[in-house]
């Protein structure tokens, strides 16, 4: 392709502000806006919240544990390239390919079927991305600026829905009375059992999804051995601010038996986001359409953020020759133009599904991507505890990381261990479910169906094919320099040399500070 070269690099340009917000609010997309309304009626708003805080903490520690990682690697195929280095070539190539086919395109449409119904969803589609992949064809500065500024109306957005919903819940609002603490009396609070809890966590991880993609962002970010620890801190705050609090509002305004909320898992039609209806209910009727406005924005975010992880993944795979050549070419710019090419051809196909009904396309899609989010988290504990034993192995220092992670190994174990209990619990749920449904219980491991093939068909590949008898990467082998931050050593020296240059530039700015008081003075006085 003209322009492109596998010898071009991505370029390092994203500053600490974008990397921040993007670990604030860039991934918070359709998801929480659509699925955590299925949650609360199908289990009721007490499970709906328990679901969402033991995601959350579970969430919160994979974000840890692959942030020492990532700090130390900053590389676009983040956990895919972990995988591969530190445990085996076939997890490597599992992770990769099984993130790149993770998508939430289609519930652009699902949003968009309310603000214009008269619109066809596929036509939606196209008109969301394509200005999005001319975008990303500019510069990755562009991503990293457009999503900032995403990410923040999202931010704010979800602020005020916060403040609205409780005040109208606790009866602030004049002639519009709140249900108050009524949802959760009366036994409503917990609908099901225990069957009934496990299938929310489903909604859970498909409304979690993409909080990875700081790691895969750090690839691209200006000094990553300090940009990656600050974001991956902002992740507790974006977890409990807009997740949590969340979907209490939620659960505590809308009555689990309210026919607005999402049903997609029933029906083949999906209704208006529960955001847009608090806020209807609470007398801010003439603000709808600003709301789905900006929900519009969380659409274009999230499409934003897809194009940019699954392209980034692509070109990681194809560069570790996981994936056709041609995927690692780069242009001056530093734009993997023929990935995004075909992120956008594979786009395309997804919504062009939603002419058989977005509500059933929707409840696939998001069985799909919540296991395939699991699953990913899940191995991402196991690739730490092969990273930390291969560090140990060859006599490294855990001063040298950038970042440590706490608890160690308490917390890749938690991760693994929490991966395959929830993992058990939806297994659990699907059979259980009555009137017994083979669908569900197919919907609910395809995702699994998908990561066995890739990574049997690889480990077949690379047995038969290439040769390979040695499955996994032995300790003192692993590769422990390549794309390192620092070498062995350096770690105290730059953060030394940091800390001096921090206080040069604070020394400099209250001089100039004091200068410009002075000057001022200086023209009243004389």
């Amino acid at each position: 392709m003209p322009g492109t070269s596998s010898g071009n690099e991505t370029k390092r340009v994203m500053q600490s502000r974008h990397l921040m917000m993007l670990a604030i609010g860039g991934t918070i997309g359709t998801g929480i806006f659509l699925s955590a309304g299925s949650a609360v009626s199908l289990a009721g708003p007490g499970s709906a919240l328990l679901s969402y805080i033991i995601v959350g903490l579970f969430v919160y520690t994979v974000v840890i544990t692959l942030g020492e990682m990532s700090a130390m690697f900053p590389v676009s195929g983040a956990f895919s390239v972990f995988g591969s280095r530190f445990v085996s070539l076939a997890l490597g190539f599992t992770l990769g390919w099984n993130y790149w086919f993770q998508c939430e395109l289609t519930a652009a449409a699902i949003i968009l079927q309310f603000w214009a119904p008269q619109v066809q969803p596929w036509q939606w589609a196209l008109i969301i991305i394509v200005p999005i992949f001319l975008m990303q064809l500019i510069h990755v500065r562009v991503y990293g600026e457009s999503e900032y500024w995403f990410a923040l109306i999202k931010v704010v957005m979800i602020i005020i829905f916060i403040f609205t919903g409780l005040i109208y819940d606790w009866g602030g609002i004049k002639g519009h009375p709140g249900p108050g603490l009524s949802n959760f009396h009366n036994s409503q609070a917990f609908i099901g059992g225990f069957s009934n809890f496990s299938q929310t966590f489903v909604y859970a991880f498909y409304s979690f999804g993409g909080v990875e993609l700081v790691a895969v962002a750090a690839g691209e970010s200006a000094r990553p051995y300090k940009t990656v620890p600050r974001a991956i801190k902002a992740t507790f705050f974006r977890i409990v601010l807009f997740y949590v609090l969340t979907i209490l509002t939620i659960g505590l305004c809308i009555n689990w038996q309210d026919p607005t909320l999402l049903t997609a898992a029933y029906d083949s039609s999906v209704t208006a986001s529960p955001l847009t209806v608090i806020f209807q209910r609470a007398g801010f009727g003439a603000a709808v359409h600003v709301v789905n406005a900006v929900l519009l924005t969380a659409v274009l975010s999230a499409t934003n953020s897809a194009f940019y992880g699954s392209s980034r993944m692509l070109l990681s795979l194809a560069r570790t020759a996981q994936a056709p050549r041609i995927f690692g070419s780069v242009n001056k710019r530093g734009v993997p133009v023929p990935a995004l090419i075909v992120s956008l051809a594979v786009s395309s196909l997804a919504f062009l599904t939603s002419i058989w009904g977005t509500g059933v396309v929707f409840t696939w899609l998001l069985n799909l991507t919540g296991i395939s989010a699991l699953l990913v988290w899940g191995s991402i504990g196991v690739i730490s505890i092969r990273f930390r034993a291969a560090y140990k192995a060859q006599g490294r220092s855990l001063s040298d990381l950038p970042y440590t992670q706490p608890l160690f190994p308490s917390l890749p174990v938690g991760v693994v261990v929490l991966a395959l209990l929830m993992f058990a619990a939806e297994g659990y749920s699907a059979v259980e479910a009555q009137p017994f449904n083979a669908r569900n219980v197919v919907a609910t491991y395809i995702g699994v169906a998908l990561y066995i093939v890739l990574y049997v068909g690889y480990a077949a590949y690379e047995r038969f094919i290439l040769g390979e008898r040695q499955h996994f990467v032995p300790l003192l082998e692993v590769d422990l320099e390549t794309d390192a931050v620092w070498k062995p050593g350096d770690g105290a020296r730059i953060r030394e040399q940091d800390e001096l240059e921090t206080k040069a530039v604070v020394g400099k700015e209250m001089i100039s500070w004091w200068r410009s008081w002075l000057l001022k003075i200086a023209e009243h006085v004389y």
